[in-house]
């Protein structure tokens, strides 16, 4: 090798070898554990979810549960009667069943009072004066009427905008075709002898017709015939008459005859319990669809197998073949014709239910929110002990449910906390690998600068004579 090739040292293979994104690569080969990490955790992830419809569709069960928990919540009354002459209500935790015999004597009247008439309601001038007018309480009461407001709209609007004497100042036009058709119409709010009025007295003067009451017709009580007895009700809508119902008169005439019957709804029962069935169905159903899994199942993402499901679908098995204390022996859900079908989902015989239901409704409520025996003491039906299943497994923080979350929701927390760990130590190495990488571009670039050097120097020296 001759002088000048020995003094042109080259770093090119240095400086090509590595690849440019060299610190690059190396950190994405260091966060391969992370997307591990981050995959796990959306497996758990989407386990968490399924938890959490499960709890959605328990938390549904068990509404239904409280919805129709006890005899009065489960009990639905059905009201029979003409509803062209009444309206009846009823309120199913105070009335009982039965049937009663109304007729309407006479209906509840207001006490009121009509002015003697006037040509104009605009223009008419009543004169200048005040009205004095007594509550039903006694207590007397006076409005100062000025020319500004004196005629029968402005009487009125005056009357009305005293809001607590109780009246009511209509303007009508009385339909007799008369010079004088417009009156001032008075009226009490309430109905019934309780609410008879002394009406006002008008004090005016200078009018261009005399103000005064021409017609009063005082308020009286409703009169009704119960199952053939008369009783005085001071309004046409009649309260407490019978316990929890309620009767509004207003459609009725005097002498009309009309009957009430109460009796159980037997299809609001059914209903219920056909809706608390079906509740208690979504989860049998949820929990058979993550049980039906094959080779292809990703059972790292779903609850297949699990014991969570295990449990709680032993629990509810129990729960519906558990006996049930009654008045006539211990009896079973089935008994009401609620039993488990090939699908292993329940289903109910609405048949034997609704013809049980109708011969003996209190076999029914007994079998499913229970009886209270001779001590006192209460037994539970299938519904209280539903329930207390609910309540069990969705409680806070032992309940079987809520742990599952919480435990699923604890590894995602320690996974999390070990990305960020590993994240840091990432972070920490590409900034070392950086600066390395930076120290020894630059140390590179000064053995090529003096490298440069060296052979300039090379070429501008004389050659070395040989000895030989």
């Amino acid at each position: 090798m001759d002088q000048e090739d020995q003094l042109a040292i080259s770093f090119g293979s240095i400086n090509t070898g590595l690849p440019k994104d060299i610190v690059k690569q190396i950190i994405e080969a260091e966060k391969i554990p992370l997307k591990k990490m981050d995959g796990r955790k959306g497996k758990i992830k989407d386990k968490q979810a399924l938890v959490d419809e499960l709890t959605q569709l328990m938390t549904e069960a068990r509404a239904n549960v409280l919805a129709s928990g006890n005899a009065r919540s489960l009990k639905e009354l059905k009201v029979n009667t003409n509803s062209d002459i009444v309206d009846v209500t009823v309120d199913k935790n105070v009335a009982g069943t039965g049937s009663h015999q109304f007729e309407v004597v006479s209906l509840a009247q207001k006490s009121s009072a009509m002015s003697s008439g006037f040509a104009s309601r605009e223009d008419s001038y009543l004169g200048v004066g005040f009205i004095q007018y007594f509550l039903p309480d006694g207590e007397s009461r006076e409005i100062y009427v000025d020319s500004d407001n004196s005629s029968l709209d402005g009487v009125a609007k005056m009357i009305n905008k005293d809001g607590d004497n109780g009246l009511t100042a209509t303007v009508i036009d009385d339909g007799s075709g008369s010079d004088s058709p417009y009156r001032l119409l008075l009226s009490l709010s309430e109905t019934g002898d309780g609410q008879r009025a002394e009406f006002p007295y008008f004090y005016f003067v200078d009018g261009d017709n005399d103000f005064y009451l021409e017609q009063e017709r005082k308020a009286k009580d409703a009169v009704v015939k119960v199952d053939g007895f008369e009783v005085e009700v001071p309004a046409n809508t009649v309260k407490d008459l019978i316990p929890g119902m309620v009767i509004d008169l207003k459609k009725a005439k005097p002498g009309e005859e009309f009957s009430i019957q109460v009796g159980e709804d037997k299809e609001a029962v059914t209903g219920k319990v056909t809706n608390l069935i079906d509740s208690i169905n979504k989860v049998l159903g949820f929990i058979k669809e993550q049980n039906n899994i094959d080779q292809n199942t990703d059972t790292s993402r779903t609850l297949g197998g699990d014991s969570l499901l295990q449990t709680l679908e032993g629990r509810i098995r129990s729960t519906i073949f558990q006996d049930i204390e009654t008045s006539k022996g211990f009896r079973r859900l089935s008994d009401l014709g609620i039993t488990f079908q090939r699908d292993g989902l329940l289903g109910v015989d609405q048949k034997k239910f609704e013809s049980i239901l109708s011969k003996d409704y209190n076999q029914v409520s007994e079998i499913l929110v229970g009886r209270f025996r001779e001590d006192g003491t209460k037994s539970l039906g299938f519904i209280e002990n539903f329930g207390k299943f609910a309540k069990q497994a969705l409680q806070y923080p032992n309940g079987i449910l809520t742990s599952r979350k919480n435990g699923l929701q604890s590894k995602i927390d320690q996974i999390d906390r070990r990305i960020e760990q590993k994240q840091r130590i990432i972070n920490q190495k590409e900034k070392n690998l950086k600066d390395k990488f930076a120290r020894l571009e630059g140390t590179i670039s000064r053995i090529q600068a003096q490298g440069a050097g060296l052979a300039a120097l090379g070429a501008a020296a004389p050659a070395t004579q040989q000895l030989g």
